[in-house]
């Protein structure tokens, strides 16, 4: 298992040596610093703590906390699970060639947030019928039995859409671009552009 914090910068095209166009993410991946090391014997579990892009502001424990790894307050700090600590040293810089070309990742952000949605877009749901006689068009369909006298938990509903923690699996990265630490990762990432995002080896391998 290994990873890498980075930030969106939007989607472009790329052609393989075959011809054909791919459709890929660009994403800014590090430099990332290691700012600490957790084990089973002092925190419970193994996990190394990453830490990507300057914070303006920070509070003192936050500043003390980036100067033990030798650096600075971290916008964007997250954990990776399931690694080998002996590989990993506090202070140590992480850019994008932790990652090669085809190698299948798991990337996760925040999607984009929608507002408040009805449950035709929110759900998938489909609507009524469009004609003058009709009194049900895009309203939420039945909320189930009069009896309970109550409306279950999970009822498909109107309300706050997007703006969730989204993981997408099995992408592949197409390319590398060491020199200024972008991944150009097939398909399409959740969030808006110029968000954050971690990119991390795939749990599962793609069918």
């Amino acid at each position: 298992m290994k990873g890498i914090l980075g930030r969106k910068l939007g989607m472009t095209q790329v052609f393989t040596e075959d011809g054909n166009v791919v459709p890929v993410t660009v994403v800014e991946a590090g430099p990332c610093v290691v700012l600490q090391k957790k084990d089973e014997k002092s925190d419970g579990y193994q996990a190394v703590q990453l830490g990507f892009s300057d914070k303006k502001r920070a509070n003192k424990p936050s500043v003390g906390h980036a100067q033990k790894a030798g650096t600075t307050p971290k916008r964007y700090v997250r954990e990776l699970r399931g690694v080998t600590l002996a590989d990993y040293e506090v202070g140590q810089v992480l850019t994008a060639d932790v990652f090669a070309n085809g190698e299948i990742v798991d990337v996760t952000g925040i999607s984009k947030g929608k507002g408040f949605a009805g449950s035709i877009k929110r759900h998938n749901q489909s609507r009524g019928p469009m004609a003058h006689g009709s009194r049900y068009h895009r309203g939420p369909g039945s909320l189930g039995a009069v009896d309970p006298n109550r409306v279950f938990k999970g009822q498909h509903l109107p309300g706050h859409m997007g703006h969730e923690r989204v993981t997408v699996q099995n992408l592949e990265i197409v390319r590398v671009d060491t020199d200024r630490n972008l991944l150009m990762i097939k398909g399409s990432v959740p969030g808006p552009s110029k968000s954050y995002v971690t990119i991390k080896t795939a749990v599962k391998t793609s069918k």
